[in-house]
């Protein structure tokens, strides 16, 4: 079946399907993206098709979602605040040396208050390089269509089939056939065919290494090819073919890094070098990946400000970061229930022999990395007169031997409770 015909076929079910839809995006905004993960989530059809249970945090309606910083699009980290940085020193007190930490409270954006410990610690990114990659895909976007909506065209329309490539990932992602109302779970396979707007997708919310990958080679190819994208199958695969390995790194690596030089990040803190998969890796040779705690949160601030690209590439990049699955690591935190957090985390372990200690996941004693990025607005909505605490943390860590994921669990309680302290 060819794109085309596929794009027609897709719309065609969404209008024998949408009365039964709410008008709404992120959770059933199947009919503004046609990511059928949406669909399948949807309030109406979780229960039949066996979706995720989901707190009341993760029900926003689009138009909820929204940019808090528009109004100060010049602003830049200032000086800590001197009670939010005491009360953060606190809660890390006695904690593993190796947690670096930066946060931004908006909660009054003509006001933002920041504090940070070790903010200017580099650790490998991990998944959380994935955001970049959604940064560098929406920047293509812009190169090759200025007109907003013919980029939600090429999200929408644009059909890419997974192969070699996207090889080989354990991560599953929802498998969903709108006909047959059926929905699995399982790694993405060579022939599997999403949309543009589904791969970026599942390179954020299940976080498969196959769908960041790919979603990286899409916007190389929005940067080659410009509004002839997507072009035959043959003209890229010769292209990715013929082309010099080291012009394919320079091109990746500016994908991914040109739109964070335009907003003033500092790359040199900030990079994400690898492809993510030994299939991607065997095409376009990579270099270090890195990143700091202060340009995780820079790159937050500017999507905030509307400043990843422009407004609607930063609202739709966290309408993607809206957590509509299973909440973990800093996000289940029970204080977060009733907020609107938009997430991404990222993990890497490595182990080598030693006496008396067994290598577990996410658990090395050579490295292992946790990373948490997140934007909380808690609680999501409001009662009316109800105080909303709003703010950006970018959390690293490298306890070696133990899972941290309940430490960061918990030191988002404590995170969100020194915010709301500040208010009351």
């Amino acid at each position: 079946m060819s794109r085309m015909a596929r794009a027609a076929l897709l719309g065609g079910i969404g209008l024998l399907i949408a009365a039964s839809l709410q008008a709404a995006y992120p959770l059933s905004g199947y009919q503004h993206t046609g990511i059928r993960r949406l669909w399948a989530y949807s309030p109406d059809l979780r229960e039949e098709l066996g979706g995720p249970a989901l707190p009341t945090g993760a029900r926003l309606a689009p138009e909820d979602v929204r940019l808090r910083l528009t109004a100060a699009p010049e602003y830049d980290l200032a000086e800590p605040d001197a009670e939010l940085q005491q009360g953060l020193a606190s809660i890390f007190a006695g904690r593993d040396g190796s947690y670096s930490i930066a946060v931004l409270d908006i909660t009054d954006p003509s006001e933002p208050r920041f504090a940070a410990l070790r903010e200017d610690e580099t650790y490998l990114p991990g998944s959380v390089g994935k955001l970049l990659v959604a940064t560098g895909l929406f920047d293509a976007l812009a190169r090759a269509y200025p007109d907003p909506e013919d980029r939600l065209r090429t999200l929408r329309d644009a059909w890419v089939v997974a192969d070699d490539f996207s090889q080989r990932d354990t991560h599953s992602v929802p498998i969903v056939d709108v006909a047959a109302r059926t929905l699995t779970h399982r790694p993405i396979e060579p022939g599997d065919s999403f949309t543009l707007f589904e791969w970026i997708d599942h390179a954020l919310s299940p976080s498969s290494n196959a769908a960041g990958a790919t979603s990286w080679r899409e916007a190389m190819a929005l940067r080659q090819f410009g509004n002839r994208y997507p072009v035959p199958e043959a003209e890229w695969r010769a292209w990715l073919a013929d082309t010099p390995k080291d012009e394919l790194t320079e091109l990746s690596l500016d994908t991914l890094e040109g739109p964070l030089r335009a907003v003033g990040l500092d790359t040199t803190h900030l990079r994400q070098g690898t492809m993510f998969t030994t299939g991607g890796r065997a095409y376009v040779p990579g270099v270090r990946s890195l990143a700091s705690p202060r340009q995780l949160l820079r790159l937050l601030m500017r999507l905030e400000q509307g400043r990843l690209i422009d407004e609607f590439s930063s609202r739709e990049i966290k309408r993607l970061m809206y957590f509509t699955r299973r909440r973990y690591r800093y996000a289940v935190s029970p204080a977060l229930n009733d907020a609107a957090v938009y997430f991404k985390s990222g993990s890497f372990y490595r182990c080598e022999d030693e006496v008396g200690f067994r290598c577990r996941q996410y658990a090395g004693n050579v490295a292992n990395i946790m990373n948490s990025v997140a934007i909380i607005e808690n609680p999501a909505i409001p009662e009316p007169g109800e105080p909303q605490r709003v703010y950006l943390v970018a959390m690293m860590s490298n306890v070696l031997r133990k899972n941290s994921a309940e430490d960061h669990r918990d030191l988002a309680t404590e995170i969100d409770r020194l915010i709301a302290s500040l208010h009351q």
